[in-house]
């Protein structure tokens, strides 16, 4: 790691983003943008934030706003793990920092069963969007069983804290859940020590 200087300017940026009060499609498009910008280098992340569980998948919490606005997460995906189908109720950007991700997206049915849609592959730099109404429910998984992927999530709440659901495509059964976080810890974006130091 070279500096989490990225992490820092990306929620700075996403935070005056917010403060100018805009419409939630235009804060999600322009954070977008500033997501897109981050996971153009893989060198800002902290090791301990990028450690796969042998398990399942890793979601750990890099910032939340204050306010609870935005939360910013990595997801860290040892090989083949996959999570289960389900939804966010909260705009969402998904951008691809290492690895390679696949997400199939599923609408609901009439019967309230869920149908697959299309699978689709994100890359290094790439970055997708979720919104409820439009593509909330998915399924993602790494799209590699020999090796470890990172994605960088950025959610419209504290997504550790918002109760959400999974589902089950064949009966449509909705388990309520709160996903937490992986980790008690958060890197510390402000101390610009080492920083000096270096200089």
């Amino acid at each position: 790691m070279s500096s989490i200087a990225p992490l820092r300017d990306f929620v700075v940026g996403l935070t005056k983003i917010y403060d100018r009060n805009l419409p939630e499609a235009v804060v999600q498009q322009q954070g977008a943008a500033l997501l897109r910008a981050l996971v153009a280098r893989d060198t800002w992340l902290p090791d301990e934030f990028a450690q796969p569980h042998p398990e399942r998948y890793s979601q750990y919490l890099l910032h939340c706003d204050p306010l609870e606005r935005f939360s910013v997460v990595s997801f860290v995906w040892g090989p083949g793990q996959k999570t289960p189908l389900h939804d966010h109720r909260v705009w969402g950007l998904i951008g691809m920092l290492r690895g390679r991700e696949s997400e199939t997206q599923y609408e609901v049915a009439p019967d309230g069963t869920f149908r697959a849609g299309e699978t689709t592959f994100l890359e290094p730099g790439e970055v997708a969007t979720l919104a409820p109404g439009v593509n909330d429910y998915h399924l993602v998984a790494n799209a590699f069983d020999d090796r470890t992927s990172v994605s960088i999530h950025v959610y419209g709440a504290n997504i550790g804290g918002v109760s959400r659901a999974t589902y089950d495509p064949v009966t449509g059964t909705e388990k309520a859940f709160i996903s937490g976080y992986s980790s008690e810890d958060v890197p510390n974006l402000w101390d610009r020590s080492r920083q000096k130091e270096a200089a």
